[in-house]
């Protein structure tokens, strides 16, 4: 099935945004300090690489495209207790100088690109109507939410980016606005 002018021009976007990515990412691994910010970034860079090949792919030619991307499992181990602790973030220091980031601001960085490219995977596939872009662009949306869940984790251990848990009385509050539907 040939594509859908819809499907190309997301694609279109798509490919820059990764190109975007992976520039990025290249710099990003070239100035990170924190060894286990790195090994995130060294871990995660081929997948991006295999994410643009795969619709370069679909673009040059959707017949042959394999569509298959090797999507990372969700480690759900990561956030423990202590992660998830309320304490302040550190203050950030707007950087109007920059000659090298810092590992937050990278961290950061790589987080809010995996937040808004996962969206966008997300709204690209629910305007797709050739089945093997749908099933890849749903899998790069799921390779999106991975990534950022392992950044998310590092910034919140790093406190970066504060992770605050709601009360019982919030939840409560929230929970009686709504109640289940009986068919």
């Amino acid at each position: 099935m040939k594509l859908t002018i819809c499907e190309l021009s997301y694609l279109n976007e798509l490919i820059t945004s990764c190109v975007n990515t992976i520039t990025c990412m290249s710099l990003f691994k070239n100035q990170v300090t924190n060894e286990e910010l790195k090994a995130l970034l060294n871990n995660h860079f081929p997948i991006h690489v295999e994410d643009y090949n795969r619709k370069v792919e679909f673009v040059k030619d959707v017949e042959t495209a394999t569509g298959k991307l090797n999507v990372p499992e969700l480690n759900t181990s990561i956030f423990s207790e202590k992660v998830c602790e309320t304490k302040n973030a550190n203050p950030v220091t707007v950087n109007t100088d920059v000659k090298t980031l810092t590992d937050r601001e990278i961290a950061l960085s790589y987080f809010l690109t995996l937040k808004r490219a996962g969206k966008e995977y997300a709204i690209a596939s629910m305007e797709t109507t050739n089945s093997k872009l749908r099933q890849f662009l749903k899998d790069a949306y799921t390779m999106s939410c991975n990534h950022s869940y392992e950044i998310y984790e590092w910034m919140a251990k790093n406190n970066y980016y504060p992770i605050i848990l709601a009360t019982g009385e919030q939840v409560g509050n929230i929970g009686s606005i709504y109640n289940t539907i009986s068919l």
